[in-house]
């Protein structure tokens, strides 16, 4: 007996159900690739801050130096300020970890020019509070609540200390609608809290560690 092939009808609702299939699991699937990054992530923040603590070891606890706005284009001169990255990477030793794995951007951003930079040819995609230049670590007096290092295409963010808490903005949804963040007492973790631009965040948001200057 002759076998009966599929007709129109049926290979179009397997293609139906195939087509439906992909919708629900290709969000899934880039999730959890998504999810794998922000573990890579956190993990190059975390490192990052331990470079951070060991710098402030040697320096007689006092943060790293800050470069401010100055476009990574121009050549910072011998002995003058230097981008906080350029400070930590003799302890970090591995100029990988200061590149997200999210952001394909071989580039420093900063002062609103974007340049490479020959030391990190995999780029810099985390900025640093610029408010902790040359602070010492003894002034912290909510170390596990200031945010140090955060996600962010610019080298740097900031935060006013409290009662103003006026922050300029970062990339806060790079990984799965949150980021990760680096805090002086040297943990890393993932947050989702979010603020709008130039708002004050309150008192008791995560980013918000007490210190005197």
């Amino acid at each position: 007996m002759r076998r009966k092939g599929f007709t129109l009808i049926e290979l179009l609702v397997v293609i139906a159900i195939i087509a439906i299939l992909a919708a629900i699991l290709f969000p899934v699937f880039a999730r959890a690739r998504e999810k794998a990054r922000q573990s890579s992530c956190l993990s190059n923040v975390k490192q990052i801050m331990t470079s951070w603590l060991m710098y402030a070891q040697d320096y007689d606890e006092l943060t790293n130096r800050y470069a401010g706005y100055t476009a990574p284009s121009i050549v910072i001169p011998p002995g003058g300020l230097s981008y906080w990255f350029e400070h930590l990477y003799p302890y970090a030793m591995n100029s990988q970890i200061f590149s997200c794995p999210s952001i394909r951007r071989p580039t420093v951003t900063s002062g609103g020019e974007t340049a490479p930079h020959p030391d990190f040819p995999t780029g810099v995609h985390y900025g640093y509070n610029t408010y902790l230049s040359s602070v010492p670590i003894a002034y912290f007096k909510s170390p596990s609540r200031l945010g140090v290092i955060v996600d962010g295409l610019n080298n740097y963010w900031r935060i006013t200390p409290p009662p103003d808490t006026l922050h300029y903005e970062w990339s806060m949804d790079r990984h799965n609608d949150g980021y990760n963040a680096g805090f002086a007492d040297g943990h890393a973790k993932w947050l989702k809290q979010r603020y709008p631009r130039g708002d004050l965040m309150p008192a008791d948001a995560p980013m918000v560690g007490h210190y005197t200057l």
